[in-house]
């Protein structure tokens, strides 16, 4: 007979294989949560059919790394047929919830994205009280930032004041709500008070008394002691040297500003000695292809769309240096930059970026900032990070980056996430 876990964590976000930081997060927060006492975790999330759909950047499926033992990736199959154009995926994983919630085991819910994942956990939870049957759920809302500037500021800005009022208030319905930074934080506030200022509600002194900061949480085990050997055999499995090409490892989106890093790899002396490598997956991946065929540099240019969870981190040790040139869009604003922490994890050359959204939480001191999009000032900030910084420099400045995003390990975040909304004496074993 089956043993009834004593407690589970129930994970509500795009999981992988969507190329994601907070898709890697909900992992990361999954393994810890498996370490520090939860008998089961479910990650509740979308049929790959689904996301494939979507034009989200997906890795390939044989490049998403095992979960652990005790750990369960849920997709629910769509509720209705084609009648429900959409939300039958929503739907499904409402459905799911609601089971969840009401089968006795405590459960402790946090969800990733307030639209949709928030609110289909609001509508859960009141479902699964509606049923008289018993509810043991303590509920986490995490505002990771493009929830943030693609939908509550659309809302704002095009005057959907009801669509606003819906996030917002399944945000604030839940036990916690944290953002992953402060600038995020304070974008949620700023949102909220443009519209109490004209619907006269009440948004943003809740938001502004409640959201705390969770930063992401990575697995700097999956960074840090990296073997030499390995290293050195998956560099030249892609016929790379050591500190011989400048690396971008990131979605491919106009806000991460590729092409302003093209612009600016063209214009610089490293350009001669150095390969640009553009690692990622998304949908500017055509147009910047397009991009570097007609630079001048483009035999020094090379793209890599297979790069999966295990090589990432030795193409971050093994570059020059690492660009990830952020500009604010319209659809999204960097509001934190995890694959920067992640870089200056693993170590190597210098990390070059913008001061964008939340990025310089992210880097601290530890990063060479650039205006955004001007190439002239990428291109001189790869040639003071690959020409002219001394080999001891870089190793000056790598060893203090690293210890600067230690603070981001899983475990740090984990325990003050789960302590500060009271679920760890709950669920720990005594």
């Amino acid at each position: 007979m089956e043993t009834k876990p004593r407690n589970r964590l129930v994970i509500v976000n795009r999981a992988d294989p969507v190329i994601c930081g907070h898709s890697v997060e909900g992992r990361n927060l999954a393994e810890t949560a498996r370490e520090r006492g939860f008998d089961e975790v479910r990650i509740v999330t979308w049929p790959i059919d689904r996301l494939e759909s979507t034009g989200l950047p997906l890795k390939p499926l044989d490049g998403v790394l095992p979960y652990s033992d005790g750990i369960f990736v849920e997709r629910p199959d769509p509720v209705g047929d084609y009648k429900v154009p959409d939300g039958r995926y929503l739907a499904g994983i409402t459905g799911r919830l609601v089971e969840l919630f009401t089968d006795g085991v405590p459960t402790v819910c946090l969800s990733l994205y307030l639209s949709p994942h928030t609110v289909a956990v609001s509508d859960a939870v009141r479902a699964a009280w509606s049923t008289g049957l018993p509810v043991n759920v303590t509920t986490i809302a995490e505002a990771v930032g493009s929830d943030v500037t693609n939908v509550v500021r659309s809302c704002v800005e095009s005057g959907q004041f009801g669509a606003a009022a819906h996030i917002l208030s399944s945000y604030l319905s839940q036990d916690h709500c944290v953002a992953v930074s402060e600038y995020t934080r304070e974008l949620i506030v700023s949102s909220a008070a443009e519209i109490d200022a004209f619907h006269g509600t009440k948004f943003a002194d809740q938001c502004r008394e409640r959201i705390e900061i969770s930063y992401p949480a990575i697995d700097t085990d999956q960074y840090l002691d990296l073997d030499e050997s390995e290293l050195e055999a998956r560099l030249a499995a892609r016929g790379l040297t050591r500190d011989g090409y400048i690396l971008f490892l990131s979605r491919l989106t106009k806000a991460k500003g590729v092409d302003d890093l093209i612009a600016g790899f063209e214009k610089s002396a490293a350009s001669t000695s150095q390969q640009l490598i553009i690692a990622g997956r998304g949908p500017e991946a055509e147009a910047l292809h397009a991009i570097a065929a007609a630079s001048p540099m483009a035999d020094r240019i090379r793209f890599l769309d297979d790069v999966d969870d295990a090589e990432k981190p030795f193409l971050m040790a093994g570059c020059s240096t690492y660009v990830l040139p952020s500009k604010p869009r319209p659809e999204f604003v960097e509001t934190f930059g995890i694959a920067l922490a992640e870089k200056m994890l693993a170590g190597g050359g210098p990390v070059i970026t913008a001061d964008t959204g939340g990025i310089l939480e992210a880097v601290g001191d530890h990063a060479t900032i650039i205006p955004v999009e001007d190439a002239d000032a990428i291109a001189e900030a790869i040639d003071a990070a690959v020409v002219a910084l001394s080999p001891e420099e870089r190793l000056t400045r790598s060893h203090a980056a690293r210890e600067y995003a230690l603070q981001f390990d899983r475990r740090n975040v984990f325990e003050r996430l789960f302590t500060g909304a009271g679920a760890l004496p709950e669920v720990l074993p005594v």
